[in-house]
């Protein structure tokens, strides 16, 4: 008995030994937790932001002949259904299908296309039980100004609804469409644009719309910090035309130009109060051609190479002045139609002298020699 009672004493201390040790090798504690970060009044303004609008954007997943697969991304703009997107991102597509931020997916059809400003809108059936449409709201382009804090949300690289930030980085730059001509104002920004961001909206910290984004500057294709957007000035006039004629026809003149250089001012030895844009060559049968427009006869050596001297100089496009020719197309986009006549304030031989011009439609014909 005595030494049964020595073998349980014996037990009980060496379990009083394992237990612990046991213990020890299978709690393992978590690496400490910071104390709770209270997030500023801007970054809980943004969130705001961000889950009242990203109710408006939508990803869209296309598929066609040409493009077997592709995404993209877009915004609600009326509770009639009609979202805008990038004319590239749904051109050539057979099957257009929506997803909305709450998983509601929807297909949707073709309502208009302007490649010219690749913008695009299509429709989802504003019935559909499940869907709750919330129009986007959009800024003046005039209010927009270079420093300005601005918000993205797309689907980058299929990834649906991600919200990057930055700032404009430029504003009244100009970028070619698929036919080579150029699409003015353009505003810049450094919020990261990716593959799968088209089609989607640039905005400010109110969360209204202030441009498209549509393309980024880089030699990959991806994350260059360099992204463009249609303005939303350009946008609120285009659209309306694309749902009530699927078509948008923009104006054209038909020459192409240059800003005058010190080397091409002296060739010619122009006034310093002349300042504008040289004619460097007129398309024939274009309205250029047709007013009488003069293309420079002659090129002269540069530092920066070949340029064009001795051809008409615009100075003033309707009383306008004209420093660029992104002013001209500029000014043509805002504020004409095909078949309207235009007066340029034109230096020509010594003098300044009024060429009126009736414009013409713009060829859908693809020629990067064509500004405008």
């Amino acid at each position: 008995m005595r030494n049964w009672h020595r073998l349980l004493l014996v037990i009980a201390v060496m379990l009083g030994l394992a237990w612990p040790a046991l213990a020890q090798q299978d709690v393992i504690e978590p690496l400490p937790v910071a104390q709770p970060y209270p997030a500023s009044e801007a970054e809980m303004a943004l969130n705001r932001v961000f889950l009242d609008v990203v109710q408006s954007v939508v990803n869209i997943t296309v598929a066609g002949n040409r493009a077997p697969l592709g995404t993209g991304s877009g915004f609600v703009i009326d509770t009639e259904g009609h979202i805008v997107t990038n004319n590239h991102v749904v051109e050539g597509a057979s099957y257009i299908e929506v997803t909305f931020y709450d998983g509601v997916v929807v297909t949707a059809e073709l309502v208009g296309l302007d490649p010219s400003a690749d913008l695009a809108v299509i429709k989802v059936d504003p019935t559909d039980p499940r869907l709750t449409l919330q129009p986007v709201e959009f800024a003046s382009t005039d209010d927009v100004f270079v420093g300005q804090r601005t918000m993205a949300i797309g689907s980058p690289f299929g990834e649906s609804f991600t919200l990057t930030t930055g700032i404009v980085s430029a504003i009244g730059r100009s970028i070619r469409d698929v036919q080579g001509f150029s699409i003015p104002r353009v505003i810049q920004t450094d919020a990261a644009i990716n593959p799968g961001n088209s089609g989607g909206p640039l905005m400010n910290m109110l969360g209204e719309v202030i441009g498209v984004n549509t393309a980024i500057l880089s030699a990959t294709g991806v994350g260059s910090g360099v992204g463009f957007a249609i303005p939303a000035d350009t946008v609120r006039r285009i659209v309306p035309y694309l749902i009530a004629k699927g078509e948008y026809k923009h104006s054209y003149l038909g020459i192409t130009g240059a800003e005058l250089s010190p080397s091409q001012r002296e060739a010619m030895r122009l006034p310093l109060d002349v300042q504008g844009v040289m004619v460097a060559d007129v398309v024939e049968g274009s309205p250029a051609d047709a007013a009488g427009l003069r293309a420079a006869p002659s090129r002269i050596n540069t530092p920066f190479g070949r340029a064009p001297v001795d051809g008409d100089i615009i100075v003033g496009i309707e009383g306008e002045p004209v420093r660029r020719m992104n002013d001209i197309v500029a000014y043509l986009e805002a504020n004409t139609q095909p078949g309207d006549e235009i007066s340029l304030t034109v230096w020509r031989d010594g003098e300044l002298i009024d060429v009126n011009v009736v414009l013409q439609e713009r060829p859908r014909t693809f020629n990067l020699n064509e500004d405008s």
